[in-house]
Order: structure tokens, then sequence, then C-alpha cells
């Protein structure tokens, strides 16, 4: 396939799934085995960290005013009542350090785990079932709104989030670091969910913490893959004029896609649930188990 299509499709792919809770690296994994693209190539494993930041990179254009926002109310918050630590931007960065400490002390798990199909395919069952029972807990609150007495709900906004909170979220993120296929999007609104918080704050929440989280982790990457270093390197020098183009294509493809993506998921939530995408996982998962015992037997 020419690689300039193969670059728009992955980066269409990527787009589309770093938000929502599907889990992009198992879409990214399973695209990449259909498509017989080799993940042992230095070159590709390249391209896709390069996509994955192109796609994180919309997240500051779209949410530029609810950060600017933030920023000119730290730290005491727009109703003056918040800290350093408890300040939205606080709360995001304590998530960020819970995730990301022991994520980097099991980064050679980590890898391992990486291009396990088998596993991705667990994780996006398992991940379904959980996400549609939490969403089902919820929903009745929800429907009522904030107003209702006896809510489970009790976080109807980013700004009234707790401490507690944040770290749980941070802890349950940890499982998508490990896992392929869990999504980090679907651990933290399930574990914002279960924390109390609204469809629409977990959400949010979930989009701002995975600003610090995937641009520390794609950055990382791409550091040691463009020095030479890590598994399968490639070096800038390496890289032809196509190379760039194809890189390039990714990139802007994965960025317009994801802002679109982004836009609609935050409509879609105030309205509907995450029951579709629960579903959705669960059929993916299964067929991918199914695809691994065909190729095991």
């Amino acid at each position: 396939m020419n690689h300039y299509l193969l670059s728009l499709i992955l980066g269409i792919v990527e787009g589309l799934t770093e938000f929502l809770p599907v889990s992009s690296t198992a879409h990214l994994r399973i695209t990449e085995a259909l498509l017989h693209i080799s993940l042992e190539d230095g070159y590709w494993k390249m391209y896709t960290i390069v996509i994955q930041l192109g796609a994180i990179l919309c997240l500051p254009v779209y949410f530029r005013s609810r950060i600017a926002k933030f920023i000119s109310t730290f730290p005491k918050g727009e109703s003056g009542d918040r800290t350093a630590l408890t300040h939205p931007l606080g709360l995001t960065a304590v998530a960020f350090l819970v995730t990301a400490i022991p994520a980097f002390l099991m980064t050679k798990i980590i890898g391992k785990h990486l291009e396990n199909l088998s596993i991705m395919g667990w994780a996006l069952l398992a991940g379904g079932i959980v996400m549609w029972i939490v969403d089902a807990l919820n929903a009745s609150s929800e429907a009522a709104g904030p107003t209702a007495p006896k809510s489970r709900i009790h976080t109807w906004k980013m700004e009234a989030m707790s401490l507690g909170q944040a770290i749980w979220i941070g802890a349950c993120q940890i499982l998508s670091a490990v896992f392929p296929g869990t999504s980090r999007s679907m651990s933290t609104i399930a574990a914002g969910q279960l924390a109390g918080m609204s469809r629409a704050s977990a959400l949010e929440f979930s989009f701002f913490l995975s600003i610090p989280t995937m641009v520390a982790a794609t950055g990382y990457d791409l550091l040691k893959s463009v020095m030479g270093k890590g598994e399968n390197p490639i070096g800038v020098s390496q890289i032809n004029a196509e190379g760039w183009i194809v890189l390039a294509i990714g990139f802007v493809v994965s960025f317009i896609v994801a802002y679109g993506s982004v836009a609609w998921f935050m409509a879609w939530v105030r309205k509907h649930g995450f029951v579709p995408f629960a579903i959705y996982r669960i059929i993916v998962g299964a067929l991918v188990l199914l695809f691994t015992a065909t190729l095991g037997g």
C-alpha cells in the first residue's frame, strides 16, 4: 500500500480513538497488524509516537479558554476556596504524578505488553463490562440532575473536585499504562464516575489529565527514538524526504480528526451515556480474542 495512504488511514484511526474510551493503542496495533506493518521497524514505531503527539496537541487548542481561566484563577480558584494543591491545575498535576511515577518504574513490563493482542482483547472486553456497569449505576442520578436528593453524584463540575478524587483517578490510570487495550480515557472516566463525578466532569478531567500524561509519555519515547536509544531506535538522519512527508501527514490528520472527535464527544456525553462505547469494546475485544485464538490454532 502507498505509504501516504497508509499514513492517512493510521492518522484517522489515531485521531478517532485517542480520546474515545475504546483504546487507541489497541486500534492502532490491530490496524497495523491488518495492514502488515512491521512493529519491529524503528521508523513505524516512531511514526506511532508522532501521530499520538499530534492527537494530544489538539487538547490545548480545544480547551484554550478553560486553560486560560484556570491559569487566571490559580491558586485560589474562581470561588476563592482553593489552594495550589486543590485547584483544578493542582489536581491535574497530582493525578499525573500518581500515574507517572509507578508507570516509569514499570517501563520494562509495559514495553513487553504493548504488542500483545491477547492482552488487548481481554482488556477491551473487561473494560467494556466495567464501563457499562459504572455508567448504569449513575444513569438515574445523571437523569435527575444536580438538584436531586440522595444522588450518587456529588461533583458536577471539574472545579468542585477533591484531592482524593484526583489521587484515585491517577491510580486507576496506571492500569491503562500496564495493560494496553484498557484505554486511558476509559479508566479515568470510570474511576471518576465511581468517585461520585458526573459524566461531563469526569470526561473533562480525563482530557486535562491526558495532556501532561501523554505529552510526557510520547515526548520521552520520541526523544529516545530520535536519539538512537531504546528498542529498535531510528535516528533523525536516517529518515528520507518521503519519510518526513509520511510523518507530517499522520501528525496533521491525527490532530484534525482528534479535534473533531473531542468536540463531538463532549457534546454527546452531555446528552447520552457511555454504554454504546462499552458495547463496542466488548464486541471488538471478543473479535480480537477470536482472531488471536485462530492464529494460535
